[in-house]
């Protein structure tokens, strides 16, 4: 007995033209490895590749580095006047994606990202989904401080936020035409792209990898620009925190109500006594840090309106760089 054909799903949608965008900062090591295997490994899903570098503001000689690859490859460079940060780079190169790009990838140049998963990402892109991310199956790659601190703020973000963030999902990934588009129409200076990756919607799905290790140079993400990131973070997506003190201060309200009863009866009852130094310093000190905490809180917010209201843009590029391939 012959068995059933089993019938074989063909993809809905060929991938003709393909947008990489890579931040980069201080990478003059690993750029002239990078840009050639990137460009080797997408012309085998693509006709069309069109290379997006931003250069923020980096110390060592990237520019210069980037000058020479674009004698021999098709690539524009984006030059920051200044570091204004990886949320920033990730901005300025969705803003330069040609709207007639199928799909645009997000990838880093410290050879971190598998170059290997971009195959996987095409592929899931072609059965239909907008938007194909990177998920780490481990990050043995940073300090176990802050792999916790990561794993605390996801749960944390996880708890006071709508949206539903991945965790260990990074900028890795693949984003289809009309996610490029919806994160465009996003004109916010204070940037968390995860939480805008998640909140623009759309079908997703994700790819595990391990990431490979660093081949030259140092990360410049330490432990004050992560927490930076997750304020940012925090506050870009969830107002629970100003609703949680005003919550404490009801509660605080409400027993120091119920104190003041207590001393009322108590005198009516037994009398003054001799007042309690003790009590009222450690009353005035827990109140007073509370009020100091919450006006912190409440502050994060208000510098977050603040730099909104200013309308400064999130990046100024100084030069923009296109090889000859490219004109």
């Amino acid at each position: 007995m012959d068995r059933p054909e089993i019938a074989i799903t063909p993809p809905i949608r060929t991938l003709q033209h393909l947008t990489c965008i890579v931040p980069v900062y201080n990478e003059a090591e690993n750029l002239p490895q990078f840009i050639p295997q990137l460009i080797t490994e997408c012309k085998k899903f693509a006709q069309k590749i069109d290379v997006i570098v931003i250069d923020d503001g980096s110390s060592d000689n990237t520019v210069q580095v980037l000058k020479e690859l674009q004698k021999e490859y098709a690539l524009t460079a984006l030059i920051f006047s200044r570091n204004f940060g990886k949320e920033a780079a990730l901005t300025a190169g969705l803003s330069r994606v040609d709207p007639q790009s199928d799909a645009t990838l997000l990838l880093d140049a410290d050879f971190q990202h598998p170059l290997a998963c971009i195959g996987s990402f095409v592929e899931q892109w072609q059965q239909g989904y907008e938007m194909v991310y990177g998920v780490r199956l481990h990050r043995k790659d940073r300090p176990i401080m802050l792999r916790m601190l990561s794993t605390f703020f996801y749960k944390l973000i996880d708890r006071i936020t709508p949206i539903e963030i991945p965790h260990d999902a990074g900028d890795f990934r693949l984003l289809d035409r009309d996610v490029v588009l919806a994160l465009n129409q996003l004109t916010e200076r204070e940037r968390f792209m995860k939480g805008l990756y998640a909140w623009v919607g759309f079908s997703k799905t994700a790819i595990a990898y391990v990431p490979e290790e660093r081949q030259q140079g140092q990360s410049s993400w330490g432990l004050k620009k992560l927490i930076d990131l997750a304020i940012t973070g925090i506050t870009s997506f969830s107002n629970l925190p100003l609703r949680m003190w005003s919550v404490i201060g009801a509660v605080i309200s409400t027993l120091s109500l119920l104190y003041a009863l207590m001393i009322v009866l108590d005198t009516l009852i037994y009398g003054v006594d001799l007042p309690g130094y003790a009590t009222i310093t450690v009353a005035i000190t827990f109140l007073g840090g509370i009020q100091l905490l919450s006006i912190g809180i409440l502050g994060e917010y208000i510098a977050r309106i603040f730099t909104e209201v200013k309308q400064r843009p999130p990046y100024i590029i100084s030069r923009v760089l296109t090889s000859e391939q490219s004109k």
